[in-house]
């Protein structure tokens, strides 16, 4: 299948940058989780969200899609305040993965997948339904179970059919928290390849990973969060220095160049 680079969610030019937030601060259950962070995704490229656990990476994936009110600071969604759009128009404009999802009712998968084109119906895109959806459904290789009740499934096989309905929904910026945590190997190097496939047709893609060697060769940039801040932004070869990546884990690490690619690889001394 060949995604549609676009803008605002439709096909179009593609503008810079597709979220960003500036100043941002967010205070969850008394305790301030961000502090003065500023990133943007920009349309066409992977953005991984890295750092230990309690550095504020869902906190931050959560500010990018509008779905968490700021203490302070500026969300921007395609170019425009995210106050400024409505919810449907925000629905339409970007799709989140959650880290966790829960499914109440016995739906098929295909169902589960077909929810994420809720944002587009009554309008001209609605038509396309059918396409999106069998399209997320093999992207993912989910088709074979698509009859199946949704919770039926594994975990990994329900990971897999949350993420085709992000894909079915079709919108311009893809935020996944976690997406490959109850994968297997060959389902996270799909996952990968999936985000670099978003990405190369154009859409802005943020994911959350805790598997460095995953975002290091999947992504264009990596933001490293330590304690609310961003330690580091850029190519996951600056961002992943061992001195850095041991300060902030609080675990000692050694990294190494694959000769072929020139991809990170980060080891843990043991």
């Amino acid at each position: 299948m060949r995604l549609r680079a676009r803008r605002d969610g439709d096909p179009g030019t593609i503008p810079a940058t597709a979220a960003a937030v500036s100043g941002l601060r967010i205070g969850l259950g008394g305790k301030e989780v961000l502090q003065s962070v500023d990133l943007g995704v920009r349309a066409g490229e992977v953005l991984s969200l890295v750092g230990p656990n309690g550095a504020g990476k869902s906190t931050l994936l959560g500010a990018l899609s509008g779905d968490l009110e700021p203490a302070s600071g500026e969300i921007e969604l395609w170019d425009r305040p995210v106050s400024a759009w409505s919810a449907i128009d925000v629905a339409r404009r970007r799709a989140v993965l959650p880290q966790s999802h829960r499914v109440s009712f016995p739906f098929s998968v295909r169902e589960v997948v077909e929810m994420g084109r809720a944002p587009w119906a009554g309008t001209d895109r609605a038509a396309e339904d059918e396409r999106r959806i069998a399209a997320a459904l093999a992207l993912t290789e989910t088709e074979a179970f698509a009859a199946r009740p949704f919770t039926s499934l594994s975990g990994g096989e329900q990971a897999r059919v949350m993420l085709a309905r992000v894909i079915a929904q079709d919108a311009g910026l893809v935020l996944l928290d976690e997406p490959t945590a109850a994968l297997d190997l060959r389902h996270q190097e799909l996952v990968g390849r999936l985000c670099r496939e978003l990405a190369g047709e154009g859409r802005a893609v943020v994911i959350v990973l805790h598997d460095l060697d995953l975002a290091a060769a999947y992504s264009d940039r990596c933001a490293l969060l330590a304690e609310g801040r961003v330690a580091a932004s850029g190519p996951p070869v600056e961002v992943f220095a061992a001195d850095r990546l041991s300060e902030v884990y609080r675990q000692p690490v050694k990294v190494e160049l694959d000769a072929e690619t020139g991809v990170p690889h980060v080891i843990p001394l043991r």
